[in-house]
């Protein structure tokens, strides 16, 4: 073999020697090139660790999880939209008793580019399980959709949730929208929607429930103000693909970046709120800012916060890992908050 190559002309030799180192080279270039001109490689990459990790963190609760809760899964709030499915966790007890429940509306996170309803399963049985009516509410994932369209399918499946109130068991006066990471802004500008008609004209939506109905917002480890956030040199890369994938460009239109940063769009008509982060996740800064602007329009507010705790290092969705004393004692703190905040009357 080494003879043939050696009978070969020179010219022949430097060719594919050049093709050998080119092709790598090439290849690396191609795969640079793509990140660079869509997108979807980077979303698709922060998906999959949403999904394992979301995967994990939901099955580590399985055992946590108290018997006597039901569900109805799979259910389709916009039969013309694929993406518009929730499920439902109710407690028999209650259902025999033929009361309707308080109602827990959840959307679930994983930077507006994964995540699912199902990472949020068992959570949601065992708030369930404490006599609530809890929706995991399914969404469009960017990029393959954008914003405002998660928005917009939230309000659809409250306006399900409210037409069919009464074969689901569900009080619909008493309803919290409730998120983590992406899914608490998501609740959060929901809620802002809902109480406010100003902001609503401006997102030319008609909220399917009135302010009166929301009692509550429960917001763990979300983004509140995309400017700030993009600012942050520490989560460039991510908040990048997820601005381009969501937005459906790497310059969003102001109006829209500004819509969705809910921080500056929050009145003393709000509903009352428990927020919570982690003291060593990167979206750490916006949960505190979105704690203040509450706290300057005088909104009933509840805060569990870890700053003052530097040996600690909880990171992004710590909630989820009851194994920790401190989401333990986010669950107990979230228990007797919807507790107050969902009891009849007001």
């Amino acid at each position: 073999m080494a003879e043939q190559q050696a009978k070969r002309p020179w010219h022949q030799r430097v060719r594919r020697g050049y093709r050998a180192a080119w092709l790598p080279g090439l290849l690396v270039a191609g795969i640079g090139a793509t990140f660079l001109l869509s997108p979807w490689p980077s979303a698709l990459l922060i998906r999959a660790v949403f999904d394992y990790g979301g995967s994990q963190a939901n099955r580590a609760l399985a055992q946590r999880v108290p018997p006597g809760v039901v569900s109805l899964q799979d259910q389709r709030y916009d039969p013309a939209d694929a993406d518009a499915r929730f499920d439902l966790y109710r407690p028999q007890q209650a259902l025999d008793g033929g009361r309707p429940l308080p109602v827990v509306v959840w959307m679930h996170g994983g930077g507006f580019v994964g995540g699912t309803r199902r990472h949020v399963e068992n959570y949601a049985r065992m708030l369930a399980a404490q006599g609530y009516a809890v929706a995991a509410v399914g969404y469009s994932l960017a990029p393959g959709q954008h914003y405002p369209r998660p928005l917009l399918q939230l309000n659809r499946a409250l306006g399900y949730l409210q037409a069919h109130a009464g074969a689901l068991q569900l009080d619909m006066q008493r309803v919290a929208l409730a998120g983590d990471s992406a899914g608490a802004q998501l609740a959060a500008q929901m809620a802002v929607v809902v109480s406010d008609p100003a902001y609503a004209r401006w997102m030319q939506l008609q909220p399917a429930i009135g302010a009166d109905q929301l009692r509550a917002t429960v917001l763990f480890c979300g983004p509140y103000d995309a400017l700030a956030m993009a600012r942050d040199v520490n989560t460039s890369w991510f908040v990048h693909t997820v601005v381009w994938s969501y937005f459906g460009s790497r310059k969003p239109d102001l109006e829209a970046v500004a819509q969705f940063s809910v921080a500056g769009a929050v009145t003393a008509a709000f509903p009352p709120t428990f927020i919570s982060v982690g003291n060593d996740d990167p979206l750490q800064a916006q949960s505190y800012a979105m704690a203040r602007a509450l706290q300057r329009q005088g909104v009933p507010l509840r805060t569990l916060f870890f700053s003052d705790q530097p040996a600690l290092a909880l990171p992004h969705e710590y909630q989820f890992d009851l194994q920790l004393p401190q989401a333990r004692q986010a669950f107990a703190g979230l228990s007797d908050f919807l507790r107050q905040r969902l009891a009849s009357p007001p």
